[in-house]
């Protein structure tokens, strides 16, 4: 019942996003519900209403691909939001359960960052960060222990300082843990990070209740650093065969910028303490 419900509440978070004039739906006087009614849906899904009423009201599980295609059609899906629906849709997730988020890094990835001398680390779908290569201790000025990139996002106020763009990198971290915790909804540890940051965050709770997934594997990002002012990467996220669970992120100074110049500045601070 629970994964129907947590079905139930993308759907009503996605139809109550798409605008009646997106899909061609012109306005016949004053609107009870925002977004789409279910009978517009269901209408544009070419399935009953009787039926799209039920999966919103938690009653129905485990459309075929066919309908799951036609309702993502229907509300404007994009790609994330599309295998989102479709896990949410999937039979009892029993192989999910044996599926542990990594609490340590590859030993080859570990190796890996020995010789990368740009900001690189290991994280997990939790953001918990297994290892970071001293460039990027510098950078983001870890303090040792095992720190939670999310946890520090919405936690800690030096955050807001740190990122640049800190209301996009909130949302998007916001929908990749909905997209993680659709994925693994017995995963204790990550239901006990997201109920904490409900509690503690106003932000995290108001961009939780919004249901929006995201899943970034590139872009770039800036960052604020006190001794070195704004510096730029482009990134890259990379997914280990066989651990989906974790991955490796690197961050690449543009060729000749100064955020190459201030990259190389932390190297060479590399072997002094974090915090000096």
């Amino acid at each position: 019942m629970g994964e129907r419900q947590e079905l139930a509440g993308f759907l009503r978070s996605r139809r109550e996003r798409v605008t009646p004039e997106s899909v061609g739906i012109r306005g016949l006087g004053r609107r009870r519900v925002a977004g789409l009614r279910r009978e517009e849906v269901a209408q544009l899904a070419g399935i009953s209403v009787e039926y799209y009423q039920r999966l919103e009201q938690g009653r129905a599980a485990h459309p075929s691909p066919e309908v799951l295609d036609a309702i993502g059609a229907a509300l404007r899906l994009d790609d994330v939001e599309r295998a989102h629906l479709r896990t949410l849709a999937g039979p009892l997730r029993e192989r999910r359960r044996a599926s542990p988020a990594a609490d340590v890094a590859r030993p080859e990835l570990v190796g890996m960052l020995d010789l990368i001398r740009t900001p690189a680390m290991v994280i997990n779908d939790r953001f918990d960060v297994l290892v970071a290569n001293a460039v990027a201790a510098r950078l983001f000025r870890f303090d040792g222990g095992r720190p939670n990139l999310a946890r520090r996002l919405f936690l800690e106020p030096d955050s807001k300082y740190l990122y640049v763009d800190w209301d996009q990198v909130a949302a998007e971290t916001a929908g990749q843990l909905r997209v993680t915790f659709g994925r693994y909804p017995e995963d204790i540890e990550l239901a006990g990070l997201i109920r904490e940051l409900r509690e503690k965050s106003a932000m995290f709770r108001a961009l939780w209740g919004g249901g929006d997934v995201s899943m970034r594997t590139h872009g770039v990002k800036s960052f604020r650093h006190p001794a070195l002012g704004t510096v730029t990467f482009t990134y890259e996220h990379f997914v280990p065969a066989g651990d989906s669970r974790q991955r490796l992120i690197v961050l690449v100074p543009v060729a000749g910028s100064a955020t190459e110049a201030a990259v190389q500045l932390l190297a060479s601070w590399a072997l002094a303490p974090v915090h000096d």
